[in-house]
């Protein structure tokens, strides 16, 4: 009976192991959420341990998936420290990197420290407050508008810390090396959060639909947070639970909203060009941005989705009243996709 019960596991683990998470647009949103420090993420047991969860979350929530020990994983990790020190040394030097990790959450009920999960729960909470703040119809218009400013401003600063966090600064200050350091983050999502806030902080348009893309990801990183380091709260268990829950699991409706306001933004640009707020290099800057949004891997298959719908609906429209538009349609296109 053992074996019967184990042999569909054993299925499935095998299945997990040869999905192909790379041509899955959800791998790469879920990969790019994962808080942990950077010498786990580059250890190929961490990365197949979320892989499993990753399976057993979209594909077949049958999959029993073990807990990550953190003892193996600070023993891996750090070798020289576990041959030379005695074992409760090395336990005790693994809290602070693991604290906020999911293994380390549910295990150590430790006190709060400001590591770097800390961190950037406070900036974006404290942004998630601001942005309320800024689109709530009875604030006064110049407190407003500069909540509008701060809740950017905040976003950027999380984006900055969280890509030096994982980044680290360029090796050298020459051309060369500034290149490959770009290189590397120039398609992740933290660096195409930081664009999209420095385009609208230097803009002269205060835009409040702007701000949806800010709320959901302040959203998504207070309520993992608050999953993994609050649980044994009863005032989380009373009030927070059920949200945090919800917008966990909900995260790809989330990317769907951000991924169609950033979208419709662009076109509110556009017209924007018609009033006397209009700011030709500041749309081209957008477009450039939402460019990078429809090929980079971390956000491509939620806006490819939301351009196939647009021009599901638009092009029988042009086809069959505005036909003049083809040709700028087909230059724009071909700009688009260069």
């Amino acid at each position: 009976m053992v074996e019967q019960t184990q042999d569909p596991q054993r299925l499935k683990k095998a299945a997990a192991a040869a999905y192909d998470y790379e041509n899955d647009p959800r791998w790469a949103d879920y990969w790019s959420n994962i808080l942990i420090p950077p010498h786990m993420a580059s250890r190929p047991d961490v990365v197949d341990h979320y892989k499993r969860k990753f399976f057993q979350r979209y594909i077949d929530p049958e999959l029993v998936v073990e807990a990550m020990s953190s003892s193996s994983s600070t023993q891996s990790s750090r070798p020289s420290a576990t041959s030379s020190a005695p074992p409760p040394t090395t336990n005790d030097r693994s809290r602070p990197r693991s604290s906020g990790t999911s293994a380390g959450a549910d295990s150590n009920p430790t006190p709060l420290r400001w590591d770097r999960q800390t961190i950037q729960f406070s900036v974006n909470a404290w942004v998630f407050i601001v942005a309320v703040l800024a689109i709530f119809p009875l604030i006064p218009k110049n407190l407003s508008q500069r909540a509008y400013r701060l809740s950017f401003m905040g976003t950027t600063c999380s984006s900055l810390y969280s890509l030096y966090s994982v980044y680290g600064k360029p090796r050298a200050w020459n051309l060369q090396a500034l290149k490959v350091y770009f290189q590397s983050i120039f398609a992740t999502k933290d660096f195409i959060h930081f664009t999209y806030c420095i385009t609208f902080v230097t803009s002269n348009i205060c835009l409040k639909f702007a701000l949806i893309p800010i709320l959901c990801r302040a959203l998504e990183h207070v309520a993992k947070f608050l999953r993994r380091n609050f649980t044994r709260s009863s005032l989380y268990r009373k009030y927070l639970e059920d949200p945090c829950v919800w917008v966990e699991s909900n995260s790809t409706t989330l990317s769907i909203l951000s991924s169609q306001a950033e979208i419709g933004l662009g076109f509110i640009l556009i017209i924007s060009l018609l009033s006397w707020q209009r700011n030709f290099l500041h749309t081209f800057m957008y477009w450039q941005l939402l460019k990078l949004m429809y090929h980079a891997p971390v956000t491509s298959g939620y806006h490819r989705s939301a351009w196939s719908n647009i021009g599901r609906v638009v092009t029988p429209l042009i086809d069959r009243y505005a036909r003049f538009l083809n040709t700028p349609l087909s230059m724009a296109q071909r700009w688009w996709f260069r």
